[in-house]
């Protein structure tokens, strides 16, 4: 089992920039750098969407259309965690932002969130006008 902490997030203006960590735990010994990891967020009244992902192999990156070129994904294997940078916040950002990993087990593409089997509890990012 692997276990996922978020933390980074809160309440900002617009315009103005967080930065959320993800830290994993448990079984991660020798494993977490090949976990691709992956943000999502659920919106009051909307359905948990894909923010953006990274893989392992080349560490190819994947964001959604509404976060690029604002928000960057990035790991570090070695503290078994994954960083999202975002800047340039807007209201329409505020969301709760999960974690996610996914070890291979499931099939999918990286923008699904069947394809992850483990989670974070969230963060709340609340982004004012």
């Amino acid at each position: 089992q692997v276990q996922l902490v978020e933390s980074g997030g809160g309440l900002v203006q617009a315009g103005g920039s967080l930065r959320l960590s993800c830290s994993a735990s448990g079984h991660t010994f020798n494993t977490f750098s090949r976990y691709v990891m992956g943000w999502f967020r659920q919106a009051p009244g909307k359905e948990r969407e894909f923010v953006a992902a990274l893989g392992w192999a080349g560490r190819r990156t994947y964001y959604a259309d509404s976060v690029k070129d604002r928000f960057t994904i990035s790991r570090d294997d070695a503290k078994n965690s994954v960083y999202l940078q975002m800047n340039s916040l807007k209201p329409e950002d505020t969301a709760v932002y999960y974690c996610a990993a996914d070890s291979g087990v499931n099939s999918g593409t990286f923008t699904y969130d069947g394809k992850y089997n483990y989670w974070g509890q969230g963060t709340q990012v609340t982004v004012s006008s």
